[in-house]
């Protein structure tokens, strides 16, 4: 698969986030659900950095810190639905979007126990927000299903990327790495 057909696979996967830019879309939950991690800079950019950092790791990192996402952005997004509100919320999906960045950019692999609980916290705050937004008039499970499945395309999309390119290709990975690490830097100024 060459690089434009995976570019252009990315476009056609985000370009119903632009239809769906403003409100009134949403009222299942479903599409609400899908929606808001794909419309938000801050979710996509965290959610495709954790499937580029889990593809420059070797065995059962790759699988184990996509599924450590999913499992504590559903928790989180459950103790949203229930009220629950973080410190700091914004600022820790903003050091999310920094610290996976950075260790995509510098291509770190530290034990898979502090890689799975950097995941995990960083999983938590975007889950909590994700349930925090939940639309008015939408179902909470067809919600919680659409940002899940959107995750996981995101995180396997991140994951493909980094397998599919050749290994001469690893520096724009990283570079990938480095502008999402800025974007957070920006995001946490904000």
């Amino acid at each position: 698969m060459t690089l434009k057909r995976i570019l252009g696979a990315m476009t056609l996967l985000l370009t119903p986030t632009i239809a769906l830019a403003h409100p009134g879309h949403g009222d299942n939950g479903l599409v609400a659900g899908i929606s808001h991690p794909l419309g938000g800079l801050d979710h996509l950019l965290a959610m495709l950095a954790v499937g580029l950092w889990a593809a420059q790791h070797k065995s059962a990192a790759r699988w184990a810190l996509p599924c450590t996402f999913i499992v504590t952005l559903l928790i989180g997004g459950l103790l949203g639905f229930a009220g629950l509100e973080l410190p700091a919320l914004e600022g820790g999906i903003a050091a999310s979007v920094l610290a996976l960045g950075l260790a995509v950019a510098l291509a770190v692999r530290p034990p898979l126990s502090l890689a799975m609980a950097a995941t995990a916290l960083f999983a938590l705050f975007h889950g909590v927000a994700h349930g925090l937004e939940l639309p008015d008039m939408t179902s909470p499970w067809g919600y919680a299903t659409g940002f899940v499945a959107a995750t996981a395309v995101l995180h396997a999309a991140g994951y493909a990327l980094v397998r599919v390119l050749p290994q001469s290709a690893a520096p724009l990975v990283r570079l990938a790495g480095a502008a999402s690490a800025a974007t957070g830097v920006w995001l946490l100024a904000s």
